[in-house]
C-alpha cells in the first residue's frame, strides 16, 4: 500500500463510486499509518474545506480498512503536528501521568486515614480538590480505583508510607489457679482476650476481660 501517485479529489471521488462494494485492508499497522500520513500530506489536508476533508477520510477508510473513528483519530494526530505512527506499548503508563509528588501525596492521605479502601480514598481525593479547592489534588482527583492500587504497589509509595508492624500474638493462660475464696471453695481467674488489630486491619479491636469463676463444691 503506497501513495506515490497523488490523485486529485475528482479521481478519489470516482474511485469511491466505482469501488463501492470493494474493501481493502493494509498489511500491517506501520504501512497503514504511513499511507494515511502520506495521503494527508499530498492532499494538503490542512487547506481543504469541510466537504473535501470528508471525501479524504472516506478514501482513507476504504483503502486502509480502518474504522471511521480510527481514521478520525489519525487525522487529528496529523492536524496537531504529531507523527502518524503506532504508539510504542508501555507498561504502567499511569506513572507518566502521575508524578512522584502525586504518589507521595497519595501515601500521605493513606497514612492520615489509615489506608482506606480504593473507593473511599477516591472520594477523599475528589473532595479535597473539588470541595476544598486544594490544587495539589487536581490529578489525583481523576485517579481511578484500579490506578490507585497500582500506585500503591510502586516503590515511591512504599518508601513514603510509614510501615506499621503487625501486632505479635502473645500467650494468655485460659485458667489461672487463684487462692481459695473466703468460703474455702477454689476459684480460677479466666482470661478472655482479643489481639489488637494493626492500623491496616481491624480498627479499634483490642480488649482484655477477666472473669473470676468460683468452683462450686459438692454439698
Amino acid at each position: 500500500m503506497q501513495a506515490r501517485e497523488c490523485l486529485s479529489l475528482e479521481q478519489i471521488r470516482a474511485f469511491l463510486e466505482a469501488s463501492n462494494e470493494v474493501g481493502f485492508k493494509g498489511r500491517n499497522r506501520e504501512e497503514v499509518y504511513a499511507f494515511v500520513s502520506e495521503t494527508l500530506r499530498q492532499q494538503r489536508y490542512h487547506d481543504l474545506k469541510r466537504r473535501s476533508r470528508g471525501l479524504i477520510r472516506r478514501y482513507l477508510t476504504k483503502m486502509t480498512g480502518l474504522s471511521r473513528a480510527q481514521i478520525t483519530r489519525l487525522v487529528s494526530m496529523y492536524l496537531e503536528g504529531d507523527p502518524v505512527q503506532p504508539k510504542a506499548y508501555g507498561r504502567n503508563r499511569f506513572a507518566k501521568r502521575y508524578t512522584r509528588e502525586d504518589i507521595a501525596l497519595l501515601a500521605a492521605v493513606d497514612e492520615a486515614h489509615e489506608t482506606r479502601s480504593g473507593p473511599a480514598t477516591q472520594k477523599l481525593l475528589q473532595r479535597a480538590y473539588h470541595e476544598f479547592k486544594e490544587s495539589q489534588y487536581q490529578r489525583l482527583a481523576e485517579l481511578s480505583v484500579a490506578q490507585m492500587y497500582q500506585l500503591r504497589k510502586s516503590h515511591t509509595y512504599r518508601q513514603r508510607l510509614v510501615t506499621y508492624q503487625s501486632t505479635q500474638p502473645s500467650q494468655v493462660a485460659i485458667g489461672e489457679r487463684r487462692t481459695p475464696a473466703p468460703d474455702e471453695r477454689p476459684r480460677y481467674q479466666l482470661h478472655d482476650s482479643v489481639q489488637p488489630g494493626n492500623r491496616h486491619r481491624l480498627q479499634g479491636v483490642g480488649s482484655l476481660k477477666s472473669v473470676e469463676v468460683v468452683k462450686q463444691g459438692h454439698s
